[in-house]
């Protein structure tokens, strides 16, 4: 049996072991376990701020992306001190918000967080987000019905943002103001959803079973749900070249940029140039769409 390396490294006062720091993570990129975690510290402000209070799921790759993969929610045991966690219906999830923690994930060959979509102790959504899912393993459309979504929500009075799931899809992000519950925020996806897919029924569907959506696109309203969860901002994904899942501006879109754009050898120079997009957005207030569809 080939030995395991081994090192070490302190951040934040807290020594972090690092094993097989050579291991490649994303082989067709060269992305090896040293480099993906000097890539996470670095995504690091931005990436906590959409996992901090929440409870997280991670996907790991024990060797690697493209490999065999499982989906953790209880925290893996042995849990270091410096790592907190929270019990919520029989599962001891982890909160991610601080460095060390996220540093710690990675060197478990975390290559995806997914947080839930309200904070911990809460049973209200953080943000509203809509998840637009292709039928299809490349679909051309998907900025297309990014920029009809975000148009729509523009004429409700609504400013979002776009984000690449760093998949196949886009989610749309709306930062909303709290007391909004999961219900309402349905309620007006829902609304959102009949109209895109009745002005352009070619190109969505709010059909569920994949199976009966042919080579339309999934708007996906009903992701949006306490209990569920959907890739954070920032989050890599385990796809090839070590994708990242990027919010954009409304010109990106336009002009059609791909998901493949932006990716862990890339993205520290994209946030320093725009910073985090979804944060320069105000909370949108939904209460008077809600009054709206609530008479109809």
């Amino acid at each position: 049996m080939p030995q395991k390396v081994t090192g070490s490294i302190v951040i934040e006062g807290v020594e972090l072991t690092v094993t097989n720091p050579d291991k490649l993570l994303w082989p067709e990129a060269g992305v090896t376990k040293a480099i993906y975690l000097q890539k996470l510290a670095a995504l690091a402000p931005y990436l906590l701020t959409y996992t901090r209070d929440r409870l997280l799921t991670t996907i790991r790759y024990p060797h690697g992306a493209g490999g065999t993969f499982f989906y953790q929610k209880n925290a893996p045991e042995p849990i270091p001190d410096f790592v907190h966690t929270h019990e919520h219906e029989g599962i001891r999830y982890i909160i991610m918000n601080e460095l060390p923690s996220l540093l710690w994930l990675g060197n478990l060959a975390a290559l995806e967080f997914h947080p839930s979509l309200h904070a911990i102790n809460s049973t209200l959504p953080c943000e509203w987000m809509i998840d637009l899912d292709p039928s299809m393993e490349h679909e051309p459309r998907i900025m297309q019905a990014a920029l009809i979504v975000g148009e729509t929500l523009s004429s409700l009075g609504l400013q979002s943002v776009p984000k690449t799931s760093g998949a196949t899809g886009v989610q749309i992000i709306v930062p909303i103001t709290p007391g909004v519950t999961f219900d309402e925020l349905r309620q007006i996806g829902y609304f959102v959803g009949q109209y895109v897919t009745q002005k352009h029924p070619k190109l969505f569907t709010l059909e569920r079973l994949k199976k009966d959506r042919g080579d339309r696109i999934y708007f996906d309203y009903l992701q949006h749900y306490g209990g569920k969860t959907l890739a954070a901002p920032y989050t890599p994904r385990a796809k090839p070249g070590g994708t990242v899942s990027t919010p954009l501006t409304w010109d990106e879109v336009r002009r059609d940029v791909s998901i493949q754009d932006y990716h862990l050898m890339n993205i520290i120079e994209r946030l320093n140039q725009v910073g985090d997009l979804v944060a320069a957005v105000p909370p949108q207030r939904v209460e008077l769409i809600l009054k709206h569809l609530k008479k109809k």
